[in-house]
């Protein structure tokens, strides 16, 4: 290997113009052959709704129950209608737990929910259970074990394992074609460096590969476009700071373990029910600890240093918000839910608003929207409406000198190229050189402006690898998005169909912050592309994210969140 290397390194300039002429046609072809391998099973698989149980009522007529929580009302919205004045508009919830068993909630109705004669607030249901809802008899009957079974063979496919391994395989191709790039390309120094980034990324998606297959999940759809991008982001690091490659791996290794464990978590719901407070104190503590030991950079107190490490805490706070936003579940409508979820982003929204980070509080804030509208009922609507507006608002006025800073520079950066407008400017002009396909891997001038591995780094992109994987990261980001909303109407737990909603929206928004800041479109906020710009604490953020659009995942064998028994069918251990 080390005469290789050495023979690479030594390579006449002949060679490497070739190399690097040939290279610039056939990188943007794997490139886009792999995401369109990846991303078109992502979004046309099959969307067929899972049936686990039915509201058999008084004149036979039978309701089929699609998810684990359920809201059973008159609004068009509701999960079960039953379009009948006596019944509000969200009158109940059935929720269904891991063990098979389901409970039914009132949602605060006005008539309330009785079962067996009886009013309650929640009941655990047992079979040949009356259950009036507006005066509306009804009885449930859940699937059997053998019917479990047969839903998960019916269950839509996901692409077979000999796909997988050809999408890796793939990029397995592409990885190394980019790290001979670099090698022939910059000399001995970093060649070390270099061979460990790229390599490193080699090992760990193959090694996550062989650990799907002995799990039995063939699905590496998802993962496969995250190691893409991560490659690129190693590619972007390789040209800027090279020698920081290892320092990206094994924030890249820390954030599969995240993603892991994030994963296992929500195998089990009344697990995840329980991670979900250590997950609220971890959000806030985060916070807490940045304001009284963070150090301030360009306006906001975000980074903690330790030693010669540095960390942004309030990327790991993103994961915990989810984690707590999503786990609304059984007492989804309640308002004691609602309102302790509303308590808990006021309680971020101070913190971020003394923290002045403007950048982070945007993502912050799209996030509760996300999952304010997705939890809302008739009887929080207006609260949590009320309380964005109140977001907003306190994070504007709190933030505004920095934000003001940031907004001045907006529209005008050709007016004062060489201060306030430096960054954007000269992104510009190297993205217009880079062309279509790039001027080739470390041939970029963006290696002289602040920031060209993270703040800027779609710039860094462009110059040297073309408008092609511009365009390519973006739809990477979108994809997962989109296959996000897809698996929504067929979600099995309102934990998994939050979670993931919002989770995508948080990296969607990154990127539309980080791309159209770069080009002057909108204001520099500072935001990084997720799995591409440098920085270990987004890259962990970036994969925790990443567990949520992975459990909601509801294809045949495809998410690690869903346990299965021997004969396929949903385990109810």
């Amino acid at each position: 290997m080390s005469d290789l290397v050495s023979v690479l390194l030594n390579a006449q300039d002949a060679y490497v113009h070739v190399f690097t002429a040939i290279f610039r046609w056939i990188a943007p072809v794997l490139a886009s052959v792999l995401l369109f391998r990846c991303i078109k099973p992502l979004l046309t698989f099959r969307r067929v709704p899972e049936v686990w149980a039915q509201l058999c009522l008084s004149d036979d007529h039978k309701l089929p129950v699609t998810h684990w929580e359920n809201v059973i009302g008159r609004s068009k919205r509701s999960d079960i209608v039953i379009n009948i004045p006596t019944v509000s508009r969200s009158h109940a919830v059935l929720t269904r737990y891991d063990d098979g068993s389901w409970t039914i909630t009132d949602a605060d109705s006005k008539d309330g929910v009785f079962v067996n004669g009886k009013r309650i607030k929640i009941r655990a249901l047992q079979s040949e259970d009356v259950i009036s809802i507006g005066g509306v008899e009804m009885t449930l009957q859940p699937i059997s074990k053998q019917q479990e079974q047969r839903l998960a063979q019916v269950r839509t496919k996901t692409s077979s394992v000999f796909s997988s391994f050809a999408n890796v395989v793939l990029l397995s191709v592409f990885q190394c074609l980019c790290c001979l790039a670099f090698l022939i390309g910059s000399g001995s120094q970093y060649a070390q460096n270099i061979l460990l980034g790229f390599g490193g990324i080699m090992v760990c998606q193959w090694l996550l590969l062989l650990f799907y297959v002995c799990i039995r999940r063939i699905s590496f759809e998802v993962e496969t476009i995250a190691f893409f991008l991560c490659t690129m982001g190693m590619a972007i690091i390789a040209t800027i700071a090279p020698k920081e490659t290892v320092k990206q791996l094994l924030a890249m290794v820390l954030g599969l373990t995240l993603f892991l464990t994030v994963g296992w978590s929500l195998r089990d719901l009344e697990r995840a029910k329980k991670f979900r407070y250590i997950a609220a104190a971890a959000g806030v503590g985060f916070l807490f600890i940045t304001l009284l030991f963070g150090k301030e950079y360009y306006g906001a107190k975000n980074w903690l240093v330790i030693g010669s490490f540095s960390i942004q805490p309030s990327e790991l706070s993103k994961v915990c918000f989810v984690y707590v936003g999503a786990s609304a579940m059984d007492r989804i409508m309640t308002k004691r839910n609602l309102f302790l979820f509303i308590g808990y982003s006021i309680i971020i929204c101070g913190c971020l608003a003394l923290m002045n980070d403007f950048g982070t509080a945007i993502i912050f804030f799209c996030a509760f929207l996300v999952i304010a509208y997705m939890r809302s009922g008739s009887v929080g609507t207006i609260a949590l409406a009320c309380t964005s507006l109140g977001f907003a608002g306190v994070v504007a006025l709190k933030i505004a000198p920095h934000a003001l800073r940031r907004f001045n520079a907006w529209r005008h950066i050709w007016e004062k190229p060489l201060a306030a407008g430096y960054q954007q400017t000269r992104a510009l002009m190297c993205m217009a050189s880079g062309g279509l396909l790039g001027l080739g891997a470390g041939n970029g001038w963006m290696r002289y402006v602040f920031a060209a591995d993270s703040d800027v780094a779609i710039a860094t992109l462009g110059e040297e690898w073309g408008l092609v994987f511009v365009l390519l990261a973006v739809l990477a980001v979108a994809a997962l998005a989109l296959f996000s909303v897809r698996s929504a109407a067929m979600g099995r737990s309102s934990f998994y169909t939050i979670g993931a909603c919002t989770a995508a929206s948080i990296m969607l928004m990154q990127t539309i912050l980080n791309a159209l800041g770069t080009v002057d479109v909108l204001p520099l906020t500072g935001v990084t592309f997720p799995f591409l710009s440098n920085g270990g604490s987004s890259m962990i953020c970036s994969w925790g994210l990443l567990a949520f659009i992975k459990a909601a995942d509801t294809r045949q064998n495809a998410s690690f969140a869903v346990r299965l028994t021997r004969k396929g069918g949903i385990s109810s251990e």
